[in-house]
């Protein structure tokens, strides 16, 4: 018989060799695919983490960038804040002084309520001032020549300053309408006239110096005793209009004194 011929046996046995074959063969073509499929999820993975990542850092720095400016932002607002509150303190104390301002301009312009010409009394009105005789407010109440021009300051006026004939005239026949016994010194009122920087210079408040001498008492000014007399004192004189005035001691005597008040 033909050796190459094959026996059925042989045939079927090589037949399942075969079928084994192809088996194995797709069991390999079926794991390499498992693998490379395993391995492209693998990538993809891979690659999705990196783009994650990539966008997790890229967030990151844009909240830092975000987080810098605000913070610089913040920094900035903070020092205009301080700024302006700088501002606004100097803008209430310049306040502050308008207010003081005002209320001192309010405290002058009292004494002519109702427009020009008008006092408030006690004031008396004579030729655009006001004069206080203290006398008509408390004939009590005496001071020396220090206090009682404090005390027209702290109204908002001066001693009063006579500067003419007709001034020297009406706060004689003033001193004689308010006064008892107007002709005695000692019933006299201070007035803002001085000899202190110099002796027998005498200087009025508004450093005007008096040259006119007719209005002395007769002997005055006499500077008399240890500490001189540098202060002066007007008074009433019933035999003479224009001889009314002494020199008295500025911390000695306590009189009434007189104040003047110029217009606005």
């Amino acid at each position: 018989y033909d050796k190459t011929e094959l026996t059925p046996n042989t045939r079927c046995l090589v037949l399942i060799v075969q079928l084994f074959l192809n088996a194995f063969e797709s069991a390999v073509f079926f794991v390499q695919h498992i693998y490379a499929v395993k391995e492209g999820s693998l990538a993809t993975s891979n690659e999705l983490n990196y783009l994650n990542h990539s966008k997790v850092t890229e967030s990151e720095e844009e909240a830092n960038k975000a987080l810098d400016s605000a913070l610089k932002n913040h920094t900035l607002l903070k020092k205009q804040i301080e700024q302006q509150k700088a501002i606004n303190d100097a803008y209430q104390r310049q306040i502050e002084t308008l207010r003081t301002e005002k209320t001192s301009l309010q405290s002058n312009i009292s004494f002519f309520e109702g427009g020009c010409g008008k006092c408030h009394t006690p004031w008396i009105f004579y030729n655009s001032s006001c004069y206080f005789f203290s006398n008509l407010e408390s004939a009590d109440v005496k001071k020396n020549w220090v206090e009682s021009k404090a005390d027209c300051v702290n109204r908002g006026a001066d001693l009063a300053v006579i500067d003419d004939q007709e001034e020297q005239k009406f706060v004689s026949d003033t001193i004689k309408a308010v006064k008892s016994n107007p002709s005695s010194w000692t019933n006299g009122f201070w007035v803002g006239l001085t000899d202190m920087e110099t002796e027998g210079t005498w200087v009025w408040i508004n450093n005007v110096t008096e040259v006119e001498q007719r209005y002395w008492m007769d002997g005055e000014p006499n500077n008399h005793g240890l500490d001189g007399e540098n202060c002066c004192i007007t008074a009433y004189s019933s035999f003479n209009p224009w001889k009314t005035r002494y020199d008295g001691k500025c911390q000695l005597h306590n009189l009434h004194w007189l104040c003047e008040i110029q217009p606005l």
